[in-house]
C-alpha cells in the first residue's frame, strides 16, 4: 500500500495519453521568468523564484521533458528585420480541409502564425511581410490558390503590443 499513489496525487492523463503533471507555483513562476527573459541563468532563474539551483535545474528540464517548455525563442523587432508591413489575414475554408490548407500555409514567405478557430471564419493568419506589395502578392496569388480556400479577409496591423509587460510609447 505504501508504494501506491493517490488519486489526488496521479497525474492527470492528456487527450493523447501522455501523463500532464499539474504545474505549481514555482513551475508558474519559473514559466514566467523564462517567459518574459528566456537567456536568463539558472542561478538567477533560481534567485528569483526562491529556490535551489538543483531544483531549478530539475524543474526545467521536467517542463522540457513534458513538453511545457516547446523551445527558447528571440523576440524580433520586425521593421528593423526588414518586415515593414504586418497583417492577420482570416480565411473561409472548405469544410475538411484543415490539414492540407495549414501546411500550404506553413510553406509560405512571411506567414509567422496559423491558428483554426471557431469563429465566423476558419483560419486566422498572421503575416509579416517587406511591404504592401509583397502582402497582396502572398494574399491574392497565394494563399487564394490553396485548395480548399474559399474567401480571404486581409486585416493591416497599425501598432502591437508585444510581450510581459510591454507598453505603448
Amino acid at each position: 500500500m505504501g508504494d501506491q499513489v493517490s488519486d489526488k496525487q496521479a497525474p492527470k492523463r492528456s487527450a493523447v495519453g501522455r501523463s500532464v503533471r499539474s504545474l505549481d507555483g514555482p513551475d508558474r513562476r519559473i514559466l514566467s521568468e523564462l517567459i518574459r527573459d528566456a537567456r536568463t541563468s539558472i542561478r538567477s532563474l533560481a534567485e528569483r523564484v526562491h529556490i535551489s539551483r538543483a531544483n531549478a535545474y530539475a524543474r526545467v528540464d521536467r517542463l522540457l521533458a513534458d513538453g511545457v517548455i516547446t523551445g527558447f525563442s528571440a523576440q524580433i523587432a520586425h521593421e528593423r528585420a526588414g518586415l515593414r508591413t504586418s497583417a492577420y489575414v482570416s480565411l473561409s475554408i472548405e469544410q475538411n480541409s484543415w490539414r492540407e490548407v495549414s501546411s500550404c500555409l506553413g510553406r509560405l514567405p512571411y506567414v509567422e502564425h496559423v491558428s483554426m478557430l471557431g469563429a465566423d471564419f476558419d483560419v486566422l493568419v498572421l503575416v509579416r511581410a517587406p511591404d504592401n506589395i509583397a502582402l497582396r502578392d502572398l494574399v491574392l496569388d497565394r494563399i487564394q490558390a490553396i485548395p480548399g480556400v474559399q474567401t480571404t479577409r486581409t486585416w493591416l496591423v497599425f501598432d502591437e503590443l508585444q510581450g510581459p509587460g510591454a507598453d505603448w510609447s
